[in-house]
């Protein structure tokens, strides 16, 4: 198997950009910043480009079931460019200042501008996975990848609205969240490994296998993620300190905190998240409440459930060993991020 390096993804990645007009350059530039490709005065740069899994994740669900990962790079680049379209209009909606240690596209260039760039990712990233047919993939093959492709962004969609729905709510229980999750996460990341297996020419059982990988998956790495928004250290994050408190985040930890704390830190947390604004001290109190609750404990636990629920699914794979294998090495290395 051809190794899969991020190079040729970045590669692919970069064949999706038109050669501009003069006029338009800036338009372009700023999607290349939020990608990391260039600083914030638009000279090129290494930045932190991101983890590149899902794109990652598509190559080699291709391979493990016998197809050829070059054939699918145009849908690798798709969907991480798909991905940052996300992120872009993401921390617009959160009013996210920073992202990867760098100021985010809206902060940089206003709101107005920022809707437009994410926009015009989420057009290229049609147009990426369009060249499917240039590198001999039948037209059927498009057409119903195009398909599913586009039925994994209205559940991302749906994913965000459920989050926004949530800043003004405190009923909110774990199966909502979990509904929340599956949809703005790990429906991306279930839809990378399991339209690279139909790409792969993958068999029901090798795509039903891989797409349930990905969902449980992309479970567990949310949930690992939101205990990095309140545990995990500015410098792993790019983001302050208890970030996700700090933004008042409905996440699994507070909701277990919420529904298992005494009246009186039940009262406390949720007088906390009711505010406008928080102060500095709100964030050690919230901090007790949870380890009080034992809630970072049980968000540990449900997050390696999935993550266990991936590694089952992934046993179940028949196909090319090698790529399964890398599969299997990701899938490990994902869990326990929360030091």
């Amino acid at each position: 198997m051809k190794q899969i390096s991020d190079e040729s993804i970045r590669q692919a990645m970069q064949q999706a950009f038109p050669t501009a007009d003069a006029r338009v350059s800036l338009f372009y530039e700023m999607q290349e910043y939020h990608l990391g490709w260039r600083d914030a005065q638009l000279e090129p740069t290494h930045a932190d480009r991101g983890k590149l899994l899902r794109p990652r994740f598509c190559l080699l669900a291709c391979a493990a079931v016998g197809g050829n990962p070059e054939q699918a790079e145009p849908l690798a680049a798709a969907i991480q460019l798909l991905h940052d379209f996300s992120l872009i209009h993401d921390d617009i909606e959160d009013h996210s200042p920073t992202r990867r240690g760098r100021e985010t596209v809206w902060k940089l260039w206003d709101v107005p501008q920022a809707i437009n760039v994410g926009d015009g990712m989420f057009t290229l990233a049609q147009l990426s996975l369009f060249r499917l047919s240039d590198v001999g993939v039948e037209p059927s093959v498009v057409v119903e990848i195009a398909r599913r492709f586009n039925q994994t962004i209205i559940r991302l969609c749906e994913g965000q609205y459920l989050d926004m729905s949530f800043e003004q709510r405190l009923d909110i229980s774990e199966a909502d969240y979990l509904a929340m999750i599956s949809r703005k996460t790990a429906a991306l990341i279930a839809a990378a490994a399991g339209l690279g297996a139909i790409l792969g020419n993958a068999n029901r059982e090798q795509a039903t296998a891989l797409y349930n990988w990905g969902e449980a998956l992309g479970l567990a790495f949310q949930i690992e993620d939101d205990m990095l928004g309140i545990w995990g250290a500015e410098a792993v994050t790019g983001k302050p300190d208890a970030h996700d408190i700090w933004g008042r985040k409905k996440s699994l930890p507070i909701i277990h905190a919420l529904a298992h704390a005494d009246a009186d830190d039940g009262k406390t947390l949720a007088a906390i998240y009711q505010k406008s604004e928080l102060e500095a001290s709100d964030i050690p109190t919230v901090l007790a409440i949870l380890e009080r609750t034992g809630s970072q404990g049980y968000t540990a636990g449900v997050a390696k459930f999935y993550h266990e629920q991936a590694l089952a699914a992934l046993a179940d794979l028949q196909g090319e060993a090698e790529p399964i294998a890398e599969l299997h090495g990701l899938t490990k290395q994902l869990l326990g991020r929360v030091k």
